[in-house]
């Protein structure tokens, strides 16, 4: 069985699927329980069901897979990284505050990454009974249905998973003329939303970091949806800073009208830091 061969692949995402299961169940046991938290240097806040679940991946992950790099938000990073082909990329709980605060909007992120791209990749939010799986050229899953994104083809009607009054911020060149919808605190699920035909485009201008997205990328992208960082070029991973420059996603007839968007907004923002500088 060959690193590419597509039973190789399906091992991967079965294990992918298996691993993040499990992890789900560990930070269940812990969620509406008030684990132990603190604060990271950045100032967000990371418990003790974040490092039980990191604790468990890398375990399981570097048995079954010794051969492959490693790179978690809760792990100290390393270039070893660098030097494999394939690495996984995993967020323990993406959307901690959410788990802290006794709410749905989080979850388990484990990608695999092979050179640069995203092959196998699972989401699990288990507070919401969802289970997201995606294989490159598989297509992508939720508890094993299909996912296919809207197909939305003008904004009008567009559902973003953002805080209503943003639909109307000053930033933007026009307000946006559709709905904002639940906003989780996990990326991750936000993106997943727009796979799973309840929202329609998303937007992120902020850096973030590849375990933030790296599942959910494959997740959107096999449900037939359309995502860049915000300079409208496509995402790679395992990258020596492992940062992705803003997120512009949507449907595809959408996308070139929501990156011109997000350009117009992070000018806007640009201009008034001169201004309050000036």
């Amino acid at each position: 069985m060959t690193p590419h061969s597509p039973s190789a692949r399906d091992a991967d995402l079965a294990l992918a699927a298996e691993i993040a299961a499990n992890a789900g169940r560990i930070a269940m046991a812990h969620f509406g329980k008030s684990p132990a938290r603190w604060d990271k240097e950045d100032g967000s806040p990371v418990c003790a069901a974040d490092m039980a679940v990191n604790d468990y991946l890398k375990g399981v992950i570097t048995a079954a897979r010794p051969d492959d790099g490693w790179l978690s938000e809760e792990s100290a990073d390393s270039a070893a990284r660098l030097e494999r082909r394939r690495v996984w990329v995993i967020d323990p709980i993406d959307g901690t505050r959410d788990f802290l605060r006794g709410r749905t909007g989080w979850a388990v992120s484990v990608a695999l990454v092979e050179a640069g791209t995203v092959v196998a990749a699972v989401l699990n939010a288990p507070a919401q009974d969802r289970l997201y799986a995606a294989g490159v050229g598989r297509g992508a899953t939720l508890n094993g249905k299909r996912l296919a994104v809207s197909g939305l083809a003008t904004l009008e009607g567009v559902r973003l998973p953002i805080d209503q009054p943003n639909l109307n911020a000053s930033f933007w060149p026009s307000p946006w003329p559709g709905t904002a919808v639940a906003k989780p605190n996990s990326l991750a699920l936000r993106m997943a939303m727009l796979a799973a035909d309840e929202a329609d485009a998303w937007v992120e201008g902020r850096s973030i970091a590849e375990w933030d997205v790296a599942a959910a990328s494959l997740i959107l992208a096999e449900a037939g949806g359309m995502l860049t960082d915000r300079h409208g070029a496509a995402l790679a991973f395992n990258q020596p800073q492992p940062i992705i420059h803003g997120i512009a996603a949507a449907t595809p007839a959408l996308h070139g009208e929501v990156l011109a968007r997000l350009d117009h907004a992070l000018k806007a923002f640009a201009a008034r830091r001169r201004g309050l500088a000036a």
